[in-house]
């Protein structure tokens, strides 16, 4: 959400911020939408002062006796004047909000322009693309080999985009996401939360999912299935004033995540890349305004670590203008080099979205005798069925076989091979 005021004093400066989002000027629209709300709000003023002057009036014509007087003036239409104002005045708030709450954070002036992801630019890369001594195989390939993945179980379950994981693969999916999990919390200071799957419109709205990623969520009832954990713990400070915190606030969270997927028929059917279910290791990060930036570069670090001690190949990428999601005002996506692809895959994105969130969510941290809205980040710390992807087309030998990090072995009682 953004703040009215800064647009008021300088609505050039929005227009050109939006400009850098592909949107065309958005000022003068919203501006007409204010000047509504604020004459409605003065109609209002003025009908609640009639009301009041009225009432007193009838006040001292019954105390005079002056039946007359008073059945005049309870006859006046003010009430109804009172009623169709506040009315008006709520259209005008609904409107304005739905307006400015369906345009996305104002860009750091540091992100690259560009229209997509081929004007991403890429800061720093860990190792090199492996020549292997044979031809590399996909993960699916390795997996259906080992009898371990089954995508025509998972159809008959479920449908597309499902897949079921059998014996030590299964195993290893869970090793993952609980090494993860204990190296956040144990080396990098963030507080494990078990949160809830399912959350109400308000929580997905404080976070910028709704209302227009809606399709991309799966509805039950008058709930939502989290698309990622960053929903619900990101949400753990809406609605409060939290005392002003000296270090940033780090929760994170192993969950389940569950995206529809729209608009992607045809992109990455074969396999586990793009599935309708899958875990994901969450970091958020509550900061001082002052703080966030360095902890936007902390968070990613702390991915980053993750896929070092996994033995991966991997880069980190500065999102352009164009690449830059909804709620970010600058995003760092990591990306692994998958040998059976040949390709370089996401397999986190880190975003600092300043006060964007937080003004949706109306989160904010007392400061002397002022309130002061909080910053929120977050980032996949990281994605498990990435993760296992980039660790069996990474560590494949020529057999089918799949060598185990180390660092998840003891998760795996001491097997160090798949296969």
């Amino acid at each position: 959400m953004h703040d009215i005021r800064s647009l008021r004093a300088d609505p050039q400066a929005f227009d050109a911020a939006m400009a850098r989002r592909g949107l065309g000027g958005q000022s003068q629209v919203i501006l007409a939408l204010d000047a509504e709300r604020r004459e409605a709000i003065q109609r209002v003023e003025a009908a609640l002062k009639a009301r009041n002057e009225r009432a007193k009036a009838i006040g001292m014509a019954k105390a005079k006796g002056d039946t007359a007087e008073v059945e005049r003036l309870m006859a006046s239409p003010v009430d109804d004047i009172a009623a169709a104002t506040s009315e008006q005045l709520a259209r005008s708030e609904a409107a304005l909000n739905d307006t400015l709450s369906a345009l996305p954070n104002i860009l750091d002036a540091e992100v690259p322009e560009g229209a997509d992801e081929t004007a991403n630019r890429v800061l720093h890369q860990h190792g090199e693309p492996a020549s292997l001594p044979f031809k590399p195989r996909e993960h699916f390939e390795l997996g259906e080999a080992l009898g371990l993945m089954d995508f025509e179980s998972a159809a008959r379950l479920s449908g597309s985009r499902f897949v079921v994981l059998k014996g030590a693969l299964a195993r290893l999916e869970r090793a993952l996401g609980q090494w993860m999990l204990d190296q956040h919390t144990g080396q990098n200071g963030y507080t494990e939360v078990s949160p809830p799957l399912l959350v109400n419109a308000a929580t997905l709205y404080g976070t910028g999912q709704l209302p227009k990623f809606e399709e991309d969520l799966f509805r039950t009832d008058d709930k939502f299935l989290i698309p990622t954990a960053e929903v619900p713990l990101t949400n753990l400070v809406a609605q409060q004033i939290i005392a002003e915190p000296i270090a940033p606030l780090r929760f994170t969270a192993l969950t389940p995540s569950f995206r529809s997927e729209a608009g992607s028929a045809g992109r990455d059917t074969r396999g586990m890349l793009r599935q309708h279910q899958f875990y994901k290791v969450e970091l958020v990060s509550i900061t001082r305004p002052e703080d966030s930036d360095g902890e936007h570069e902390r968070m990613t670090g702390c991915a980053e670590a993750i896929l070092t001690a996994l033995g991966l190949t991997w880069r980190r990428l500065f999102l352009c203008a164009g690449d830059t999601g909804f709620g970010a005002a600058r995003t760092y996506d990591l990306e692994v080099w998958l040998p059976g692809q040949q390709a370089w895959r996401e397999i986190s994105s880190c975003s600092n979205t300043r006060d964007f969130q937080a003004r949706r969510m109306n989160a904010r941290f007392k400061r002397g005798k002022d309130s002061v809205f909080v910053h929120s980040l977050n980032g996949s710390g990281v994605a498990v069925g990435r993760a296992l992807i980039a660790v069996l087309e990474a560590h494949q030998r020529e057999d089918g076989t799949i060598a185990i990090p180390a660092v998840l072995q003891p998760y795996m009682g001491g097997l160090t091979q798949l296969g």
